[in-house]
């Protein structure tokens, strides 16, 4: 079995950077470890999490991925931040997808259509947006409370989409472990 998920990264680093920062900073808002932070090298924005599925499944799912290349390569706003399911009562927190959004839930749409009949199902409205810390156990309320607020409106920068790619996620105690395993490539602009 294969756990898969279909994904975008910031491919800016200064981005990345910011986005890091903002999670370094929530971070120091936990007790005993409990707001776990998403490793450096994790940072991405889930397109479709496909779950775990059986190998012979990567073929066809490979083929959905590939139809992203079809798609024009795109600028992203990473806008403010957020937590679900509220602000009172996050288990997740994120940073938000501003300019871009349309053209993620376009390709999303597309992968949507081809994966649903591999992939467990999704319920959700696709909401564009890079988790980067999961509550697990004891926080500063006050703390994370001040540092979301604060952020709130901060503008991280613009980062370019040049690629789709299908990951691979094995789950270790010391956290997820990710492979790429298709790459779509955008097309550039005309």
């Amino acid at each position: 079995m294969l756990r898969l998920f279909i994904a975008v990264e910031v491919e800016d680093v200064e981005v990345w950077r910011r986005i890091i920062a903002f999670r370094d900073a929530i971070t120091s808002c936990s007790i005993n470890g409990g707001i776990k932070p998403v490793e450096n090298e994790n940072i991405h924005l889930t397109l479709r999490f496909i779950g775990e599925v059986p190998e012979t499944y990567l073929p066809r799912i490979s083929e959905c991925v590939q139809l992203c290349s079809n798609f024009t390569e795109f600028s992203m706003g990473i806008h403010g931040v957020g937590a679900f399911p509220s602000l009172s009562r996050p288990r997740v927190i994120w940073v938000g997808v501003k300019e871009g959004a349309e053209v993620l839930k376009s390709i999303r749409d597309t992968l949507e259509r081809c994966v649903k009949s591999y992939a467990i199902e999704d319920r959700e409205e696709f909401v564009p947006h890079i988790t980067v810390a999961r509550i697990k156990g004891r926080y500063r309320a006050d703390c994370l409370l001040d540092y979301l607020r604060s952020y709130e409106d901060r503008d991280f920068g613009i980062t370019r989409v040049t690629q789709v790619k299908l990951k691979r996620s094995q789950l270790t105690p010391r956290g997820p472990i990710y492979a790429d395993l298709v790459v779509a490539r955008l097309k550039k602009h005309a």
